[in-house]
């Protein structure tokens, strides 16, 4: 399982790259190993603004849905339109091809709540 020590990390498996005022935002590859086979990703936010562990989009596996939450306040300025005809994108490369959205947020302070990845490892028992 890979875990970038470049990203910073949520207790809701997302991970989020931070450049200047723009977040790229996206879930773990813990988190797409425990969904299975990835078939969409549904992201209707795109051009919103949102709080803070609101719920963005949704991704759906062969057995399940899951709810994506906002990792940062802040306007979802691009989603990754390639999901939506390569969902598996998000089970091949969870760090690259498979990032979800961009925000750009609005709130520095809130970085300082994002894990990095020793606290990450800790909840997901690595």
């Amino acid at each position: 399982m890979s875990l970038p020590a470049d990203l910073k990390y949520t207790k809701d498996h997302e991970w989020v790259r931070i450049e200047g005022d723009i977040a790229t935002v996206g879930i773990t590859d813990f988190a797409q190993g425990e969904l299975g086979d990835i078939v969409y990703v549904e992201v209707e936010t795109e051009g919103e603004t949102l709080d803070k562990e609101e719920v963005f989009g949704t991704v759906e596996a062969v057995k399940t849905v899951s709810d994506l939450f906002l990792p940062l306040t802040g306007e979802i300025v691009e989603f990754n339109a390639d999901l939506e005809s390569e969902p598996e994108a998000v089970n091949e490369d969870p760090y690259g091809k498979g990032w979800m959205i961009k925000i750009k947020f609005s709130d520095e302070r809130e970085l300082e709540s994002l894990l990095d990845v020793a606290a990450y490892k800790e909840i997901i028992g690595g």
